[in-house]
């Protein structure tokens, strides 16, 4: 299998989840009769597992893709030559985890109330390297949406032992109004730190960018007909256990929008009609970087490490000195650390999201 000097295009990688969604992923790979299913997840170069009660597939959120009519897991391929796939600085600080996963979401439903654990808290006491800070780009909203939100972060928050009463009571009326509904729309850019409580709204199409965990409190059980088994609330470790990793500082709406919500910076100009953006940088996050490409005509480029790519509109021509493939609207992509020069070609405008690991 000759992986040398080429760009790994990435196919769709559906993953179960509590809630429903999905029609736009399988309208992506020309289902006959797309529909909301409990698959509302694509999961992007994923090299991490995910924690489903009684998963049945075995290798259940890793990735596979396919070189020469050959199919194998992301993670095997890696294995293969992980110096020239995460070059050697990441792999003496991290081995063969790539630090940062990617997915698409595709949400019919608003989603349970939710919260992560820091990278710091889940060293002290999970045993795992990584939390879950998050970041969203939104990319549409459903046409039957009058107003896409998300929660982030109580507005109004309630003191340590009303929350516990609530989640045992499952009092939704009283956890809704601890929160408000921010609302957002195509191209915003969001960042939610591990401990910060939130939900994403019903409609939202979105990429989701994060540390490599599927570490997860739930703490509303029931969501549109489905009931959170007891394994897929508190991470097997009970309520109060979890309650310290609620972040119960207040939050209201102008600090999201001023400190979780950012705008693009320019980063590099390659051109008149080519550009660079740096959409959540170190000074946001340690975890991972997200850049944003806007590029007409030709740009030709080399990375200092891996990143994950999904074109977000448009259509270019990536290539290489060994391939060239075409990419298209929502097309994935993975840039080896050392691919050398490559370059993307675009005849009309195409924006590419641009996920890196920790720097």
């Amino acid at each position: 299998m000759d992986y040398k000097n080429k760009i790994i295009q990435l196919p769709q990688n559906r993953v179960w989840r509590s809630y429903q969604g999905g029609r736009i992923l399988d309208q992506l790979v020309g289902e006959d009769d797309p529909r909301d299913s409990h698959f509302p997840e694509d999961w992007i170069g994923s090299v991490t597992s995910a924690r489903n009660p009684d998963s049945q597939c075995e290798h259940e959120g890793i990735s596979k893709v396919q070189f020469d009519g050959q199919e194998e897991l992301f993670t095997d391929l890696i294995a293969r030559d992980p110096n020239y796939f995460l070059g050697h600085g990441h792999v003496a600080r991290f081995g063969q985890q790539l630090m940062v996963l990617v997915k698409l979401l595709d949400s019919a439903v608003r989603l349970q109330f939710q919260v992560h654990p820091t990278a710091e808290f889940a060293r002290a006491h999970l045993d795992s390297n990584s939390g879950k800070a998050e970041a969203y780009y939104i990319l549409d909203v459903r046409e039957d949406v009058d107003e896409a939100f998300v929660y982030l972060g109580f507005q109004r928050p309630p003191s340590r032992a009303a929350l516990k009463q609530c989640i045992e009571e499952q009092d939704l009326a009283s956890m809704e109004g601890f929160f408000d509904r921010i609302s957002v729309k195509p191209g915003d850019v969001l960042f939610i730190p591990g401990g910060v409580p939130h939900a994403i709204g019903n409609g939202i199409f979105m990429v989701e960018i994060m540390e490599p965990s599927d570490l997860v409190v739930r703490f509303e059980f029931e969501r549109a007909g489905y009931t959170l088994p007891e394994s897929a609330r508190f991470m097997n470790r009970g309520l109060d256990f979890c309650l310290d990793i609620f972040d119960f500082d207040a939050k209201p709406e102008s600090l999201v929008r001023s400190e979780y919500m950012f705008k693009p910076m320019l980063e590099v100009t390659y051109s008149k009609t080519a550009h660079r953006y740096r959409l959540i940088g170190a000074e946001t996050t340690p975890c991972f970087t997200v850049k944003k490409s806007v590029i007409k005509g030709a740009v030709k480029r080399e990375e200092e490490t891996f990143f994950t790519g999904v074109v977000t509109a448009g259509s270019c021509v990536l290539k290489t000195d060994a391939a060239v493939i075409e990419l298209n609207t929502f097309d994935k992509f993975f840039c080896p650390s050392d691919l050398g020069t490559y370059t993307i070609e675009a005849d009309e405008e195409v924006q590419i999201l641009e996920c890196f690991p920790p720097s």
